[in-house]
């Protein structure tokens, strides 16, 4: 009962590569030379096969002889200064990747896409898989490749009967985001109190440890060709923020600052990233662009069929904090 597990160096992969281990899954993972192997050194029988998404040899050796492939791996930067090598990665790797799979027998795929490929409802209700978008509703490049692959992954399921199940994570938080993520960002400054003001705006918050038991769901269960929303609590940005201060006791922003404040800033800031050769901005067009809408998404479809369950925010939140105190990220 072998597993290839694609993006196990990452945030959300390695979360995944814990549950298969829980379960007693024999795991591979597709690395990159000089990976970071932080989130499998300590596991044993951890087979590691060397190897790109943009390399198709590398991808038949990884499939080969695996009952199962989660594919989670993506370039997950919401800002780049030269799109080309995200959408090699996100859209050309993935369909690379669930070819060679296919060819190799693979029983079951699940593929890592993000509710960033859905659209918003006119009502301001939450999202659900069925909420309409289009490509020309996707900010950023991020958002466009993961589009695009999700469209090409659901033609391959269509067309060439690909065994793919679909999860769209919401906001992953919690243990592990070593990079960290753009929110994981988010809160390492909330909560080293470096964040004076916020926007109006609201994102869906997950523990990533319950992302990874929607993979394991999914795999088990899932239905071949659809979308599972792999979600937890609607929270406005002020909200979080305020339970980041009650777990930290630093000082909750009071300062609400209108979006369109911020564009010269965001334009400042990437402008001195572009010239520098490195580094990320503090903070983005695209990201105000997003924050535009509440990013509210509702997970029920995932728990009927599925019987997917979250924690609530409140301790998805401590878990992050906790996390980057411990490994001293503030």
């Amino acid at each position: 009962m072998r597993a290839l597990i694609t993006g196990a160096s990452g945030f959300v992969g390695g979360a995944v590569l814990r549950r298969l281990h829980l379960e007693g899954v024999q795991v591979r993972v597709l690395a990159r030379p000089q990976a970071d192997d932080s989130n499998w050194a300590g596991f044993p029988n951890i087979e590691v096969v060397e190897g790109d998404l943009r390399d198709p040899a590398s991808l038949q050796r990884a499939v080969s002889d695996c009952r199962w492939v989660l594919h989670v791996a993506a370039d997950y930067r919401l800002w780049v200064p030269d799109p080309d090598a995200m959408y090699q990665a996100n859209v050309a790797g993935t369909e690379a990747l669930i070819r060679a799979a296919q060819e190799a027998g693979v029983e079951r795929i699940v593929y890592t896409s993000s509710v960033a490929v859905l659209g918003f409802r006119a009502d301001g209700q939450p999202s659900d898989e069925e909420t309409p978008s289009s490509l020309t509703d996707m900010i950023g490049h991020y958002k466009r490749s993961k589009f695009l692959a999700e469209e090409r992954v659901r033609a391959l399921c269509r067309e060439e009967g690909a065994p793919v199940v679909i999860v769209n994570p919401s906001t992953p938080i919690g243990p592990g985001d070593r990079k960290p993520t753009p929110t994981g960002r988010m809160i390492v400054e909330a909560a080293a109190g470096r964040m004076p003001a916020f926007i109006d705006t609201g994102l869906n918050v997950v523990h990533v440890d319950d992302v990874a038991m929607g993979h394991w769901l999914a795999l088990q269960q899932g239905r071949v060709g659809e979308r599972y929303i792999l979600g937890g609590d609607n929270l406005s940005l002020q909200a979080i923020l305020t339970r980041i201060s009650g777990l930290t006791g630093r000082p909750s922003p009071r300062l609400r600052l209108p979006r369109r404040l911020l564009f010269p800033v965001a334009w400042l800031a990437e402008s001195w990233v572009r010239w520098r050769g490195r580094g990320v901005p503090l903070v983005t067009r695209d990201e105000l662009r997003m924050a535009a809408h509440r990013m509210y998404f509702d997970s029920r479809k995932a728990e009927q069929e599925l019987g997917y369950t979250h924690r609530p925010a409140e301790e998805a939140l401590r878990d992050a904090v906790a996390w980057f105190s411990q490994h001293q990220y503030y």
